[in-house]
């Protein structure tokens, strides 16, 4: 009679702790949903107003309150190229409502370099997914002797790049297409953003340019430079026909491995990060907001007007490729890209 008290008991017991177990799974997940819903969160930029990512940012709002309940504001902390606030959203922690739209590239960059205004570490940021990226090109000026890669390649040849910065992507990726392809460059890089580097190409001051395809397209479209070489393995949706710097130059593995190492930091493009600390029920929400606003064919349709198209890639793909630029690097490579691209 006992052993059948028992067994009774703890059969119910048993329930009970099922049970249990399945209220708090779907209390947790709705926990996270009612978090969110009707509170205000940050979209964080860290530039000032009336920039591309600012630009992107207030685009994407209003689809994330659509996706989450919340309502996103898009607040402007400049500073630093964007290295202050992602700082600040590394080392302030976060319950989820703060998220910051980040310069993938450069913020690689920054890392690899040890910059010393870097406080971050990209490994340990959780990651909501890639807004847009896309493949950058080689140009060079209608006025310049360079007008193709096999020119710059030529012994004897001269090629003057223009850019703003070191790792403003058109002077570090200058300066790893010279050093990988042996080139004799001079990279110039006191022009007062890409516009005016821009203009000192299609006014031959300058031969070449390392830029996005969406502004390349626009500076080809209307001939101020012309397209020699997509830097990537993947052909720009604007250039479906240009050849790749794979298709027009031998490359060693080793040279290879460079421009697959270049075209990876280019392909962080825009990055929707946010703090390490976020508890992982309101992270989970989090990449499932950003993922249904970023396919939501309403925005994507908004950005092809625009000209701020989308590209989404989810969380995990995001993570693993920051990792593959900022994570895997041997001390050798590591020293190596700072060599090249710090170089004067």
């Amino acid at each position: 009679m006992f052993s059948t008290i028992r067994s009774r008991a703890l059969v119910a017991g048993l329930a009970v702790a099922v049970a249990t177990a399945f209220a708090a799974t779907g209390a947790s997940a709705e926990t996270a949903a009612e978090f969110y819903k009707g509170k205000v969160g940050k979209i964080v930029v860290g530039y000032g107003p009336g920039g591309g990512y600012d630009a992107y940012a207030r685009m994407i709002a209003p689809h994330l309150e659509k996706a989450t309940g919340a309502r996103w504001i898009v607040e402007n902390q400049p500073g630093a190229g964007g290295v202050t606030a992602l700082n600040r959203i590394y080392s302030t922690g976060g319950d989820g409502l703060q998220m910051m739209i980040v310069n993938g590239t450069g913020a690689a960059l920054g890392q690899i370099l040890d910059q010393k205004a870097v406080r971050y570490d990209l490994g340990k940021l959780n990651y909501l997914g890639i807004v847009s990226s896309s493949p950058w090109i080689w140009l060079v000026s209608p006025k310049s002797s360079i007008k193709s890669v096999a020119d710059a390649m030529k012994p004897g040849a001269r090629v003057n790049w223009a850019a703003s910065g070191v790792t403003d992507g058109l002077g570090d990726g200058a300066a790893i297409t010279c050093a990988t392809l042996k080139l004799n460059c001079r990279i110039v890089r006191g022009y007062k953003g890409s516009k005016a580097a821009a203009l000192a190409v299609t006014q031959g001051e300058m031969d070449a340019m390392y830029v996005s395809d969406t502004s390349a397209y626009n500076y080809v479209r209307s001939k101020g430079a012309t397209a020699v070489a997509t830097m990537s393995r993947e052909k720009s949706r604007f250039f479906k026909d240009l050849p790749t710097i794979f298709e027009l130059a031998k490359l060693s593995s080793e040279q290879a491995w460079w421009f697959d190492f270049r075209a990876t930091l280019d392909d962080l493009g825009r990055i929707l990060v946010t703090a390490p600390t976020v508890p992982a029920d309101r992270l989970k929400f989090l990449q499932d907001g950003v993922k249904k606003a970023l396919t939501d064919e309403k925005l994507v349709a908004e950005g092809e007007k625009t000209n701020r198209y989308i590209a989404y890639q989810d969380a995990e793909a995001t993570r693993k490729k920051v990792l593959s630029v900022v994570a895997s690097l041997t001390p050798a490579q590591k020293k190596q890209a700072q060599d090249i691209i710090l170089a004067k």
